[in-house]
């Protein structure tokens, strides 16, 4: 371990296998990220976290001639590093083997041309289950940069400011959720219900619901979990499923952007229940084949679209 300026410091590889789409990935972050918790910049995800009860400023970039990832941890909370090597494999799907991922794909002649097109793409994790389903609840029916303003007042309202370390865009800890149930979230820019189904969710975590995919919980229980709590539906499970839970068969089918892209695709197969048989097709691949869908707009549009 280092010091810089007096401040702990610890870095670590993190090996991925080619071909790896850091810029793709980076991209996707950048247009979801927990405002004053988490930012991109300069080919570097930035974000606070606080592990055991120890802060810290987390910086991952790409060292594309090792095939790594480079996680570097400024704070105290740099003594955690080591343990934290599995979490941020797992955060961003480093694990997977991309040719794997072309052959469950390749099936279908649409989805094997989109692999080719972007054969590094994964898809981006989450640091917390929690932190990733407030941000959905927060994002339904709005946009994707309004739904990142409204998170960075929640975070505002109910985080706290990070205690050493910090960067312009990521100064804040993310609400816990004992802190974000008890918040003030008047005018807040939310319905009353959303905000009502947040704090719920908020409530029910803060008094022990289990979210986070371990040795003890199983995602079948997890989606029944989160299902049974009023506001959230199939898409955010089958969304929090890809990326907290690192499901690769997830598929939030109900998404409109995935909707309207396989009906370009299939144009007799408009509604929900007929698209699905299409993606029987590409299990146990579905949450990539989401992700090379929404990307495929994203590449067209330049703006984020989808998620």
């Amino acid at each position: 371990m280092q010091q810089v300026a007096g401040l702990p410091v610890d870095e670590i590889e993190l090996p991925y296998r080619a071909p790896f789409d850091w810029q793709r990935m980076l991209r996707f972050y950048a247009g979801r990220s927990s405002a004053a918790v988490e930012t991109v910049e300069d080919g570097c995800y930035i974000r606070t976290l606080d592990w055991q009860g120890d802060s810290g400023l987390l910086r991952v970039r790409d060292d594309a001639q090792r095939g790594c990832l480079i996680a570097r941890v400024e704070g105290v909370a740099s003594r955690h590093l080591p343990a934290l090597r599995d979490k941020l494999m797992g955060m961003f799907d480093l694990y997977t083997d991309p040719l794997e991922v072309r052959d469950g794909l390749s099936a279908d002649p649409w989805l094997q041309r989109l692999w080719s097109l972007a054969p590094g793409l994964r898809i981006p994790g989450a640091w917390s289950a929690f932190e990733l389903v407030v941000r959905t609840i927060v994002g339904q029916q709005v946009s994707v940069k309004a739904a990142t303003t409204i998170t960075g007042r929640l975070v505002q309202r109910a985080g706290r400011p990070v205690e050493g370390p910090s960067h312009a865009g990521a100064a804040w800890l993310f609400p816990t959720p004992a802190a974000l149930a008890g918040a003030d979230l008047d005018l807040i820019g939310m319905p009353t219900k959303r905000v009502a189904a947040l704090q719920h969710f908020a409530k029910a975590v803060a008094d022990g619901l289990v979210i986070d995919l371990g040795e003890s919980s199983h995602p079948a229980a997890l989606r029944q979990a989160l299902l049974a709590l009023p506001g959230i539906g199939p898409w955010t499970v089958e969304y929090v499923a890809m990326r907290a839970w690192r499901d690769t068969d997830a598929w939030p089918g109900t998404d409109l952007v995935l909707m309207q892209a396989i009906a370009r695709q299939h144009p007799t197969l408009l509604k929900p229940a007929q698209q699905v048989a299409v993606s029987e097709a590409w299990r146990p691949w579905r949450a990539y084949a989401a992700m090379h869908l929404w990307n495929e707009l994203a590449d067209q549009a330049g703006t984020q679209r989808g998620g």
